[in-house]
């Protein structure tokens, strides 16, 4: 480290030198001040005029290329050009890296607009060979890290790149470039910048964003974007899924469900945006749950609508099994409602026919079902159990709406619906606590033959006959 300080004075002034020396010249120059600029202490000790001659070569470059593809001919020492501006790029990269001071710097010295407008011209180079695509990703690695716990700067690239350098970047062809983008709009994003981009035209960004993250599942920045920023602004949200196609949707669906997923302690205002979401997708639910009945034909097993409202009841079955959003479900008007009606459509759906809504169980255990639908019934079950959990008023709409009959027909084992037999019992289990008009329901079914006295067995449950009334009480459950 030391010997790399001592070298730093020398390396500079050749540098300075080399400013108005030929192209190779100049390469080596910042070559060697990049290679410095690895370690801290060259990096605390650089002085601004090392920045300036940078900037003053980098914009050399760009006049020189400008220049050239205006007057339609071909750039002398291209290919050193092009090497010149990457190392460029690479040497302020090194030199940001954690460093305030010659992140200020550079800021006030204009590189900032400077390599936004150069990003621009070599975007414009109808070439696509490794020198040119190295050049841009080390210019977006250098706004990254210039960036990089530092809202000036931040503020500054967004009002030099936002929206166009984003959009240009992130639909280009080279991954790397698309990645480093999203690292750059990641950084700078915050939640009054999320709001700009519901303005007309900045929604594409949020869109590629999402295109980025479908695409390539490996972009970490394209998932951070969404999860860490995107998802903090509801009506962002609204706009982004009116905006999307269905198999973009289920996508959006599976981030949410990442972040509702987490076991991480949430604040009182991240459950406020929980329940906005939530409202919305009980919303979108109660609209398209019916889409489902689609997959009764093995032709339209993979439609995609129906694939959106699996997704969502899945969301919805996992926010609801959160307490904080579990009330606030709860009082939803509607959502109860259509889960009932939408598991008796399914139930009845499967009884006229043979279909994926069919309870079968022919399976050896060896077999695994793919079709998207596997679980529904189950899920309903799920949502109709949590949504009923402690709520009085949510168990009598159930019976009132002939619900409990209706989940003690789908509590046998069903290889289509995997532990189906389990959320029954959970669904019965919370439609029957401290609710006397729902348990003498049950066990009058019992009495009359029209519920399954072992399938009440295997729920830990039994009747029993109390002053001539009927009593449905706990029992240890019987093995299966």
């Amino acid at each position: 480290m030391a010997a790399a300080a001592g070298a730093l004075p020398a390396a500079a002034a050749r540098l300075g030198r080399a400013v108005a020396a030929a192209p190779e010249a100049r390469l080596e120059s910042v070559r060697a001040l990049a290679g410095l600029f690895r370690e801290e202490q060259p990096r605390e000790m650089a002085k601004e005029s090392i920045f300036r001659d940078l900037l003053e070569i980098l914009m050399s470059a760009s006049s020189e290329i400008e220049q050239a593809y205006k007057d339609s001919c071909e750039l002398v020492d291209r290919d050193t050009c092009l090497l010149l501006i990457a190392e460029c790029f690479r040497c302020l990269r090194n030199a940001c890296v954690e460093c305030a001071k010659n992140q200020h710097a550079m800021r006030n010295l204009g590189l900032i607009s400077t390599s936004v407008h150069l990003i621009r011209l070599l975007h414009g180079i109808q070439i696509k060979e490794e020198l040119l695509l190295t050049a841009l990703r080390c210019s977006l690695q250098f706004l990254g890290n210039i960036a990089a716990g530092n809202g000036d700067s931040q503020n500054s690239i967004w009002k030099c790149a936002f929206p166009d350098l984003f959009l240009m970047c992130l639909t280009y062809s080279d991954k790397k470039i698309v990645a480093y983008c999203c690292m750059v709009l990641f950084t700078c994003l915050n939640s009054e910048k999320v709001r700009e981009l519901l303005y007309p035209g900045n929604l594409t960004v949020a869109l590629h964003v999402l295109k980025v993250y479908k695409e390539q599942l490996e972009s970490e920045w394209s998932f951070l974007i969404v999860t860490d920023h995107l998802l903090k602004c509801p009506e962002l949200v609204k706009a982004l899924y009116a905006k999307l196609s269905n198999q973009e949707r289920v996508t959006l669906l599976e981030l949410i469900m990442e972040k509702v997923s987490e076991k991480n302690p949430v604040t009182s205002e991240e459950m406020n945006l929980f329940m906005r979401h939530a409202d919305f997708l009980a919303g979108c639910f109660k609209e398209k749950c019916e889409a489902v009945l689609k997959l009764t034909s093995a032709a339209d097993a993979e439609d995609e609508e129906a694939l959106v409202a699996i997704r969502l009841l899945d969301v919805l079955c996992e926010m609801t099994s959160n307490n904080g959003q579990l009330e606030h479900l709860q009082a939803l008007p509607g959502l109860l409602e259509t889960a009932i009606d939408t598991l008796r459509l399914t139930h009845l759906a499967g009884k006229q026919a043979v279909n994926i809504f069919t309870a079968t169980h022919t399976m050896t255990g060896q077999e695994e079902i793919s079709h998207p639908a596997v679980g529904f019934k189950s899920h309903l079950i799920r949502l109709i159990g949590n949504l009923c959990y402690k709520n009085k008023e949510n168990q009598d709409k159930v019976y009132e709406l002939d619900g409990i009959p209706l989940i003690l027909d789908n509590c046998s084992t069903d290889d289509n619906n995997p532990f189906v037999n389990q959320w029954a019992v959970y669904a019965i289990r919370n439609l029957t606590e401290q609710n006397e008009r729902n348990q003498e329901l049950i066990a009058q079914m019992e009495e009359k033959g029209l519920a399954d006295n072992s399938a009440l067995e295997s729920m830990g449950l039994e009747i029993e006959k109390q002053d001539d009334k009927l009593i449905l009480r706990s029992v240890r459950k019987k093995p299966s």
